[in-house]
């Protein structure tokens, strides 16, 4: 079974438009599609950024902490032992990395593609939901 990680930009666009891939791919998390792995400080992240008021998410914030809560509740729980800081541009994406790295995941899930390029190295997919997509549904 896929292992996969989300980058917050991806949860941010499934929160925004209920038609998209990004929407998609968390129905198919929460079906047991594919496996997520998730760290805490990767959830604090997705708390931190969908409670932004000028972020355009137009659904309730009682909704929105129900999706991050489930979406804790479906992850796998990955403790981070060793930090792969300052590999990429974007301290946040080098979270987002690690998880992947810890986790042994197969693809990190982002519309962050280039940033996030090197996770390669790891072994790592790196893929935008559009190109996710068909390899779970």
């Amino acid at each position: 079974m896929i292992l996969a990680v989300f980058d917050t930009n991806v949860l941010i666009a499934a929160l925004r438009f209920s038609s998209g891939a990004s929407y998609q791919i968390i129905l198919a998390a929460d079906r047991g599609d594919f496996k997520v792995a998730l760290s805490v400080p990767l959830l604090a992240e997705y708390d931190d950024v969908t409670s932004r008021p000028d972020i355009g998410i137009k659904i309730p914030m009682s909704a929105v902490n129900d999706i991050v809560n489930r979406i804790a509740q479906i992850s796998r729980q990955q403790q981070i032992f060793y930090l792969w800081r300052n590999i990429l541009p974007d301290p946040k994406d080098d979270m987002v990395l690690e998880v992947a790295v810890a986790a042994g995941a197969s693809h990190i899930i982002t519309f962050n593609k280039k940033d996030l390029k090197p996770a390669s190295e790891f072994g790592i997919s790196v893929v935008q939901p559009s190109e996710f997509s068909p390899l779970i549904l």
